[in-house]
């Protein structure tokens, strides 16, 4: 296999892998927001829930990063 064939591949992935990401994100917020919204929230879950969210947006941002090219001004 050619490295562009390789590139183009890894980076079909590296979309794919972003799309899913972004959902689990989004799913993860809903679940905070319900669970803020209860009168006695369970704290514990609550952080747990947070701390996964903020990796996922950390591995979010990576993944942008590796997919958009770097520009030399």
């Amino acid at each position: 296999m050619d490295t562009g064939r390789a590139r183009m591949d890894d980076e079909a992935e590296l979309r794919k892998e972003l799309i899913q990401l972004k959902q689990e994100h989004r799913d993860l917020d809903g679940a905070v927001q319900a669970l803020e919204a209860m009168p006695y929230p369970n704290h514990l879950q609550l952080r747990r829930l947070k701390i996964k969210k903020l990796a996922l947006r950390d591995r979010v941002l990576e993944i942008e990063d590796r997919l958009t090219p770097d520009i030399i001004a």
